[in-house]
């Protein structure tokens, strides 16, 4: 299948992102290159495009549409929680910017065979790096109800996370659930028809989101992966964070607040002993997509845009 994928807040994200034409760029989340082509472009011969992503088809995909341009492009197939070690590799010290467009690309969902759709009936993978052993089999299959509530109440902020949890565990007493068609066919007898009947979505999407989470660690690396970007920024460098729900959105918020705030001593104290001073600047704080986009790209509904700045260092 051909990879497709619509970048979500192209223009928006590009130009808040670059700001030196020589510069060096990071693409954490490549997918098919539909951000990293507009960097690429604006880039000149001195500039320096870096893509990283886990999924195969997504690398062989942005080598094609990376062709031709004038920057020098180094693309590599990892996890960007291994921003730090890719950066070591390729000798980069700093970089201008760095670019995370989080969730599941629209390739991911259109290709059945992966089990990311629930519209779908195919195995129950999930895995965004198809080398890896673990897959939303072993989470449906081999997780207790307790950790599979855990997970659906945590990572899907499901209402009914008990009872589908529930149903899981009583239908694979019989035999092992396989596929996608499986599972949506037991949450849906899980939620009451009350609940399926009722405007709101599928009753499996998120569920869904939750095993998708779990299976690819999506949240556990946030947190270090956005610091671990800033720290390699150069002071005038930026942060740019496409987020798709409120989970995600909501660690990139607290860490870049966090990160641009200066004394962080409980209120109670009367002189600052933390030391902490801001290491960027907000610039933008969660914008959404443009009315034009919505009409266009039904993914950009929930889309987020943040993007933070870093600044020189404290004068002591």
């Amino acid at each position: 299948m051909e990879f497709h994928h619509i970048s979500v807040m192209p223009q928006e994200t590009v130009s808040g992102l670059v700001t030196d034409r020589d510069g060096i760029y990071v693409d954490c989340t490549l997918g098919g290159a539909g951000h990293s082509r507009r960097i690429a472009d604006m880039l000149t011969a001195e500039g320096h495009l870096i893509g990283i992503d886990q999924d195969v088809s997504a690398i062989a995909a942005a080598g094609e549409r990376l062709q031709g341009c004038a920057c020098r492009i180094d693309i590599v197939q990892s996890n960007f929680s291994r921003l730090a070690d890719i950066l070591q590799d390729l000798a980069v010290d700093q970089v201008d910017g760095v670019l995370f467009d989080l969730g599941v690309s629209s390739h991911q969902l259109d290709t059945s065979e992966r089990g990311f759709s629930y519209m779908h009936d195919a195995p129950l993978d999930m895995r965004m790096d198809q080398q890896a052993g673990f897959s939303a089999h072993d989470v449906v299959n081999g997780y207790s109800a307790d950790e599979l509530n855990r997970i659906f109440k945590e990572y899907g902020e499901e209402r009914w996370s008990r009872r589908i949890a529930e149903f899981i565990v009583e239908a694979r007493r019989e035999k092992p659930i396989e596929t996608t068609g499986e599972l949506v066919d037991i949450i849906k007898r899980a939620v009451p028809a009350a609940v399926r009947n009722a405007k709101g979505g599928h009753p499996a999407k998120r569920i869904f989101q939750a095993i998708r989470i779990e299976v690819n660690d999506e949240l556990g690396i946030l947190e270090n992966a956005f610091r671990t970007a800033v720290s390699y920024l150069k002071p005038g460098g930026r942060i740019a964070v496409i987020t798709f729900h409120s989970l995600e959105d909501r660690i990139a918020k607290n860490v870049l607040k966090e990160m641009s705030r200066g004394c962080i001593c409980p209120p109670r104290l009367p002189v600052c002993t933390c030391g902490h001073k801001p290491e960027v600047k907000l610039l933008v704080k969660g914008n959404a997509a443009s009315q034009d986009e919505l009409e266009h790209n039904s993914r950009s509904k929930s889309a987020k845009l943040r993007i933070a700045e870093k600044l020189p260092p404290a004068k002591p």
